[in-house]
């Protein structure tokens, strides 16, 4: 029976671990740049603000899936360097 409460704990910490590197990412600010566009993003990789420069439109289209992929692969990183920080997820294979 103690071990049936202690994988209960251990999941809890686990669920607890990850809450708080959530809580962490949210809080954190990457800027993807290309050309004309400048994309702001939390850690959680939502968008949270977009910058065009409306003089210099030629490649728009191309700057802005650059944007975003440099911001993403910087809160990617950013979530990776946490969960090293904290241990990984253990359990959860991450």
């Amino acid at each position: 029976m103690s071990s049936m409460f202690g994988k209960a704990k251990d999941q809890y910490e686990l669920v607890k671990k990850a809450r708080d590197i959530q809580k962490k990412l949210k809080g954190q600010e990457v800027i993807g740049e290309s050309g004309a566009v400048k994309i702001t993003m939390n850690g959680e990789q939502k968008i949270q603000k977009v910058e065009i420069d409306k003089e210099n439109l030629d490649n728009i289209e191309e700057d802005i899936k650059s944007a975003v992929a440099s911001a993403i692969e910087k809160s990617q990183k950013i979530a990776a360097d946490m969960m090293k920080e904290m241990g990984g997820l253990g359990g959860l294979g991450l």
